[in-house]
């Protein structure tokens, strides 16, 4: 069974290797689990899974090979499981369906769930009352009722059940989904270097011990600084214009960098980088900082990032006077130039879609003025951009 097992989870392009796979026979070996479909799938997820972006992927084959997880706190047990295949799909006229009432609220739903697995006794097709296929009643599979629970069913048809035996646990870690807060944190964690800087305010446990073993028994606690991660972020926005259908996905960003770096420092610009910017959008015009003073402030040891779709009018990045909100001496390129020829690592994050660049030749300007360290900013191009950071 565990080999077919391992095989779904390599379809579903879980990297999981032949190594995992003897650690996950060793701990069934030693009964950690037994005859539960829930804690087996806690364990061999832990045992399997070494990166917490392929937990969606490995749901989703765990749910495919069992047929199922139930995440209901209700007894499935006694559910035999050839109740739930699918014999025949009733189809109902708009007359009869609009006939069909609901049960009351989720709280009624779920009780009489409950009195109905207790009642019934065998397999059920179509009807209104039993668990089973087909048919209008509130329970099972490829019938239809307006407020109902899904039960093994493989894809939702009218998208109108309050609750569904077969959800997955863990939603938007997948590379391919539309990225999130946590999904962001995800891609963050592999930009990272540990460092113990500060006051000696944590206690170290492993040194507490073996000083007071050396002690004859005495406690002889010892203390060491904070451990924090000591990479150098310094990050530009892209603000206004075209980057307002993006501000969701940038505040998603914001808020995860905050959380994941201690030395975080972050300004604002408009299209492209020009000889100012700013920290306060609400003061962009009376208290600018000059671009000069942030080479000059920062080390090249800081990893940068701007975050922007880079569509403009190609003249904003190439000529002088090509910004449309003031007359720049120089053009963006020589100011982006200069940023880039001073800090050693720097990438773009791009919200637009990517199939969409081709479309924008300012795009392709910027994309070379960063030589080619554009991604999108998804989970997989944050990702990528954070490899080229390291």
């Amino acid at each position: 069974m565990l080999i077919d097992f391992f095989c779904k989870l390599r379809d579903y392009k879980v990297p999981c290797t032949i190594r995992e796979l003897l650690d996950l026979i060793r701990v069934l070996e030693q009964h950690v689990v037994f005859a539960n479909i829930d804690d087996f799938y806690v364990v061999s997820r832990a045992v399997l899974v070494k990166d917490e972006s392929y937990f969606d992927k490995f749901d989703r084959a765990f749910a495919d090979y069992f047929k199922g997880v139930s995440t209901i706190e209700l007894d499935l047990s006694a559910i035999p499981e050839d109740w739930l295949k699918k014999h025949f799909e009733k189809m109902l006229s708009d007359e009869e369906k609009a006939k069909i009432s609901a049960m009351g609220g989720l709280d009624k739903l779920m009780e009489t769930l409950a009195e109905r697995l207790k009642e019934q006794e065998k397999r059920h097709e179509g009807g209104n009352k039993w668990i089973g296929t087909g048919g209008t009643s509130p329970f099972g599979a490829n019938g239809y009722n307006p407020e109902g629970v899904r039960v093994g069913q493989e894809n939702s048809r009218h998208r109108q059940a309050v609750k569904v035996w077969d959800k997955r646990q863990y939603r938007n870690l997948d590379d391919n989904v539309e990225i999130g807060t946590r999904n962001i944190k995800v891609a963050l964690r592999k930009l990272r270097k540990f460092a113990r800087t500060g006051a000696s305010d944590v206690l170290a446990l492993d040194d507490t011990i073996s000083a007071t073993a050396r002690n004859a028994g005495y406690l002889d606690i010892k203390m060491k600084p904070e451990r924090h991660n000591a990479i150098k972020l310094l990050m530009f926005f892209d603000v206004g214009g075209s980057m307002d259908y993006h501000i969701k996905v940038c505040e998603q960003l914001f808020s995860a960098v905050h959380t994941e770096f201690k030395h975080l420092e972050f300004f604002y610009f408009h299209n492209c980088v020009y000889e100012h910017v700013w920290r306060d959008n609400n003061r962009r015009t009376s208290e600018p900082v000059d671009i000069h003073k942030v080479i000059h402030t920062y080390g090249s040891d800081y990893k940068v990032i701007f975050i922007g779709d880079a569509t403009m009018g190609p003249y904003e990045i190439t000529y002088p006077g090509g910004s449309v909100e003031h007359w720049n001496e120089e053009p963006g390129s020589v100011w982006m130039k200069r940023l880039l020829s001073h800090f050693d690592k720097s990438i773009w994050l791009n919200p637009q879609e990517e199939r969409q660049w081709s479309y924008y030749s300012s795009i392709d300007i910027m994309k070379s003025i960063v030589a080619n360290k554009m991604y999108p900013l998804t989970v997989e191009g944050l990702t990528q951009g954070i490899k080229a950071l390291l």
